[in-house]
């Protein structure tokens, strides 16, 4: 079964806040079987717009990334987010 992804893209506006979303999403994380393949650090700008954080987490499948993004865990996790940082977000599927 292949792996999904999520691929987030996202501009932090309040940093200390933005704790509060890592924190309150880690549960849904550990509960869909997550792991971080990158997590923001140094990026090469190729093309097209950017955002400051690049973020890809892998999940077991893609069934497990969309049920962890639609979870009640995650979902709380996502109005603090939204609150503090611009984002972009896609899952996709693997290979």
């Amino acid at each position: 079964m292949p792996k999904g992804y999520w691929i987030a893209r996202v501009d932090v506006r309040d940093a200390e806040r933005y704790k509060d979303y890592v924190a309150t999403a880690k549960p849904a994380f550990e509960r869909f079987g997550a792991n971080f393949l990158a997590r923001g650090g140094n990026f090469t700008e190729l093309e097209g717009p950017t955002r400051a954080r690049n973020v890809v987490i892998e999940f077991p499948s893609l069934q497990a990334a969309v049920d962890c993004y639609n979870s009640p865990e995650y979902q709380a996790a996502a109005k603090i987010r939204q609150e503090v940082a611009d984002a972009e977000m896609v899952v996709v599927e693997g290979v």
